[in-house]
Order: structure tokens, then C-alpha cells, then sequence
């Protein structure tokens, strides 16, 4: 396994989601904070900004809509306004 794959499985035996999308920030533009592994990696102005904020962190393969990787809080991925 990788060390994404292993973070995610130990993550998802733990019960804790690897990516959180936390609410949207009334900014102007808009924007979420993304955590992943309990930790705040940055901001995500839209989809393919997380994608890219996972990346960065070492993970290689990042689906959005299985609820065991990302859980979105207060609106799912289509929600950024």
C-alpha cells in the first residue's frame, strides 16, 4: 500500500474521514477550508481545489463522492456559494 492508501485505511478503521470540506466562507470569493488528516491545508474556491489540495498532501486517488475520503460539512461538493 501507499502511504495515502495507508493513511486512508487507518483513517477509515480510526471512523475519521481523510479529506474534510468544512462550510462555506461568505468571502468574497467564496471559499471552504479543507483538512486533511486532522490537519488544515488549505482554502478550496471549487472542486478541482481540493482535488489539488490532496494531491499536494501525498494522496493519490481522491473520489468525492465516497463519504469513507471526503465528508463535506454544510453542503456537499456543489455547494460554494
Amino acid at each position: 500500500m501507499t502511504n495515502d492508501a495507508n493513511d486512508a485505511h487507518d483513517a477509515h478503521e480510526a471512523g475519521v474521514t481523510p479529506i474534510v470540506v468544512l462550510a462555506v466562507v461568505p468571502a468574497d470569493p467564496p471559499y471552504r477550508l479543507v483538512e486533511i488528516n486532522g490537519t488544515m491545508v488549505g482554502t478550496a474556491r471549487d472542486m478541482l481545489d481540493v482535488i489539488k489540495l490532496a494531491y499536494q498532501a501525498g494522496m493519490t486517488h481522491v473520489d468525492l463522492d465516497d463519504p469513507s475520503v471526503v465528508r463535506w460539512v454544510g453542503g456537499g461538493k456543489y455547494k460554494w456559494l
